[in-house]
């Protein structure tokens, strides 16, 4: 079993400044599913990445992380939600919603600074 590498600049240059804000959107604009609209917090950086994609590969491996992130957590509140019948959903819940924003901030963090990030416990369905 292979490690896959680690998200890298293909262009292997440090990106730009407005390339490193766009980075950065893509992981905090997730943050709009706190606002209580549905599939949000999956839209948001979809959108982002796919404006901004061409632009640069560091907006571009950056977006597609976001999202496959989000949509990772996705799936785990469906299954937190589920679980909420056997009790041990609302913990869960709680535990994935604290996870969710400390990574999602220092994905951000990272992305400001012209770093690579791949984040934790992500299923990768956009390659």
């Amino acid at each position: 079993m292979t490690e896959e590498p680690l998200m890298e600049d293909p262009t292997l240059q440090e990106p730009d400044k407005d390339a490193r804000m766009w980075a950065m959107f893509t992981h905090l604009s997730a943050f709009a599913g706190l606002t209580g609209i549905p599939f949000a917090s999956i839209i948001a950086p979809l959108v982002i990445w796919l404006m901004k994609r061409d632009v640069s590969p560091f907006i571009d491996a950056h977006g597609k992380e976001s999202v496959n992130f989000q949509i990772t957590m996705g799936i785990c509140a469906l299954v937190s939600i589920v679980l909420c019948f056997i009790i041990v959903g609302f913990f869960l819940g709680f535990a994935l919603f604290v996870f969710w924003l400390i990574v999602t901030i220092m994905a951000a963090i990272k992305a400001n600074d012209g770093q690579p990030y791949r984040y934790p416990l992500c299923i990768r369905f956009i390659k």
